[in-house]
């Protein structure tokens, strides 16, 4: 007598979750759903940026797609493909070992500045992308700009590809430098000096500087031109079937960030990404999988905040989760 009430039971449950779907979908349509997100993240953060797209889908749902945001630690991604492009060029190799000199330790909480502190280290350019990435090392983000030909050649990378609002110019040791307002390039040493002088100025790290968010167009981009960019790279436009899958791998082993575009998703979800983060800046981009295996690509951007750092996290959090259940659901 179980058996019927059982197949029942599972009847009623399947046809509730079916009856969802297009009720979801009609609630929220794209333009509706940044609505949404606006809402969520009005008091978590000063000035939000999002762009995201289903993969395979053509419909973008944006806000302030367009606006240039601060990229903080994101253009590690853009510098990735360029050092990639240069291995599938055949110009260089991920084996190849690098010198990593001492005096070009940049400060940040990257592994390489904290763990060695002595001179005499080689690392292999996979073994430099890794940290860049999973831990946003500073170090090794310079060693990889320098090995992809510098911020000129990034941004000309980028025009490549057909991503105009997206512009790389300075190695992170300027901008620190710049953010900071230091003598020299943030290098460890540096940095040393300048807390000794000023011991305040750490923690300046989470405030806010205006004059760096706003009137300094460099290293800046529009969350559409991020998306851009994910999606070249997953397609394969961006690099070749190898250093598309290597980026894609490494990026999914990223530790910074967790409170950000994994904050709210379920426990397991399977998130590829890059974080950034400095002053009222915190931003996170990457792809999401979805419980069926679809996929979608996440920009989420901000600036200007006032807030605290949990907050802006939870604002990350609330935009990817709205996106997550408006994808999921959406029939």
């Amino acid at each position: 007598m179980m058996k019927p009430i059982i197949t029942i039971f599972s009847i009623l449950i399947v046809s509730a979750f079916v009856a969802v779907q297009p009720t979801f979908s009609q609630e929220y349509n794209t333009q509706q759903i940044s609505q949404k997100i606006e809402r969520l993240s009005e008091k978590l953060a000063g000035r939000i940026g999002v762009a995201a797209q289903e993969i395979g889908s053509k419909e973008m749902i944006t806000i302030n797609g367009d606006e240039q945001f601060v990229m903080a630690s994101t253009y590690k991604v853009a510098i990735a493909v360029a050092l990639l492009d240069r291995v599938d060029k055949g110009e260089l190799k991920l084996s190849d070992l690098i010198d990593v000199e001492q005096e070009t330790m940049v400060t940040g909480d990257g592994a390489i500045a904290v763990n060695f502190v002595h001179p005499g280290i080689k690392l292999s350019v996979a073994n430099l992308i890794e940290p860049m990435i999973t831990l946003s090392d500073n170090t090794a983000t310079d060693a990889c700009l320098k090995l992809a030909g510098g911020p000129e050649a990034v941004t000309k990378m980028m025009r490549s590809i057909g991503i105009t609002d997206l512009r790389v110019d300075r190695y992170t040791s300027e901008i620190l430098r710049d953010f900071y307002g230091l003598p020299d390039k943030a290098y460890a040493s540096v940095l040393a000096e300048a807390l000794v002088k000023d011991p305040t100025l750490a923690a300046k790290q989470p405030l806010r500087n205006l004059e760096f968010e706003q009137e300094d167009p460099r290293d800046q981009s529009s969350p559409n031109a991020m998306l851009q960019l994910l999606l070249a790279i997953d397609s394969g436009k961006a690099l070749s079937a190898e250093s598309t899958q290597f980026l894609l791998s490494t990026m999914s082993r990223t530790r910074t960030g967790a409170a950000r575009l994994k904050g709210l998703l379920p426990k397991g979800t399977p998130v590829a990404h890059k974080t950034g983060t400095i002053g009222g800046v915190a931003n996170d981009v990457g792809y999401v999988t979805l419980p069926d295996g679809r996929r979608f690509a996440i920009v989420v951007f901000t600036k200007s905040s006032t807030t605290s750092e949990a907050d802006r996290d939870r604002a990350i959090a609330e935009v990817t989760r709205t996106l997550y259940d408006f994808y999921y659901l959406k029939p």
